[in-house]
């Protein structure tokens, strides 16, 4: 026990210095404002990123999977409890499994679209899905695909089979979650859950489905129970469920956004929960909330850096960039 608490204030000490070299608000408005798509670039590189300003937006992806890869591998290599990292690990194998699955069904190869952030690496998870050998993945992943796949082909709908792959992922997040025995982790996987329901109620009633199509979107493992969120089934009825806590904003734009309103505010604010929950793990000295903290930041600093890189590329306007990034944690 000794051994394991020392390594987490080390590992704790470590992420902490690191933080302050993190991309933070005003790092990501001083890029938004360079002149260039080079010079926007090359400001990155204060956050220990390559310098990607003369790659294209495929080079720039590849680079930032490379990024998050890295960060995990070496969380992983120190870490007492590896299932830490795999909280974020798996969100990837998930991915890669719908992208699997999807391109049997259409019979192309998307191996392009897999991420190499996930806990079994892209190569393995296909040969093992092409050679009928899911049953060798890890955790529920390979039953999970087993019935994605059966499904899709008896259905023609892809998005069942997605569906089928977001509640095994969660549930995967739940099983980690009780096996690490930390309610900061437990907490964190259940704030995920709730920000993703409350996305996918809002989307059904927007699309004027029904609660078969709502019950089917619904994932397990949150602070709001399905069961609450099928029984209110109306955006005047579901808004209030969510009212109470970190969603509680994101629960009113919700409510518009149920009825055709904006869903750019809307979907911002989930994503801003989450990360507000994140931010917690500040008041933390060691243990494992600064490691999934900054796992989180990385995450977050990911999808801001190639939400910003990608579009000063493509020549998007600055404030159209700034109205879509999500809080930082840095």
């Amino acid at each position: 026990m000794a051994n394991k608490k020392e390594a987490y204030l080390y590992i704790s000490a470590m992420l902490r210095a690191r933080e302050p070299r993190m991309l933070s608000r005003d790092k990501a408005e001083r890029m938004l404002e360079a002149a260039s798509f080079e010079d926007c670039a090359k400001l990155l590189t204060d956050c220990g990123y390559e310098d990607m300003s003369q790659m294209s937006a495929k080079e720039i992806e590849l680079a930032l999977s490379d990024r998050r890869g890295a960060v995990f591998a070496e969380l992983a290599s120190l870490v007492p409890d590896a299932a830490i990292v795999d909280i974020f690990r798996v969100k990837y194998d998930y991915h890669n499994a719908k992208v699997a699955i999807k391109a049997e069904a259409v019979g192309s190869d998307e191996g392009s679209l897999m991420s190499p952030s996930g806990r079994v690496a892209p190569e393995a998870l296909q040969a093992a899905f092409n050679e009928d050998r899911c049953r060798d993945l890890p955790g529920r992943l390979g039953a999970a695909m087993d019935e994605a796949k059966s499904l899709l082909a008896r259905s023609g709908n892809p998005q069942l089979a997605d569906f089928v792959l977001d509640r095994a992922y969660f549930e995967e997040l739940g099983d980690l979650a009780q096996q690490l025995e930390s309610p900061y982790l437990t907490g964190y996987v259940a704030i995920l859950a709730d920000s993703t329901n409350l996305r996918s109620a809002v989307r059904t009633l927007r699309m004027g489905k029904d609660v078969a199509v709502m019950r089917d979107a619904l994932v397990p493992g949150g602070n709001v129970s399905v069961e609450r969120i099928l029984a209110a089934s109306t955006a005047d009825g579901i808004a209030p469920l969510f009212s109470g806590g970190l969603l509680s904003d994101a629960a009113a734009l919700g409510a518009a956004a149920a009825e055709g309103g904006a869903m750019t505010g809307f979907e911002l604010a989930c994503d801003n929960a989450v990360m507000a929950y994140v931010s917690g793990a500040k008041l933390a000295a060691y243990g494992e909330e600064p490691v999934v903290a900054y796992m989180a930041a990385v995450e977050s600093e990911i999808t801001a850096a190639r939400m910003i890189l990608t579009g000063r590329l493509a020549g998007i306007a600055p404030g159209v960039i700034r109205e879509r990034l999500r809080e930082l944690y840095a």
